[in-house]
């Protein structure tokens, strides 16, 4: 009794139609939950952030504290 021999011929093509819409699906999958799992809840956190950011305080609140060298305080 000896082993049958293994299908050579057309094994690449087989398992390929499985294998390549399978891995297309995963990907697109895996792009769309780290679209809404990552990005959309950081764009929103940028949003609002920036909603009631005021840079010209926050450039004075620093230029007070002496962090720019080539900006004095008022005080001065």
């Amino acid at each position: 009794m000896s082993l049958p021999k293994p299908v050579m011929r057309g094994m690449l093509a087989k398992r390929l139609r499985f294998h390549l819409p399978m891995a297309f699906i995963l990907s697109f999958g895996a792009a769309i939950a780290f679209k809404y799992t990552v990005t959309e809840p950081r764009k929103q956190a940028y949003a609002d952030f920036y909603k009631q950011y005021d840079a010209a305080k926050d450039f004075s609140a620093m230029k007070e504290t002496g962090i720019f060298e080539s900006v004095r305080p008022s005080g001065e």
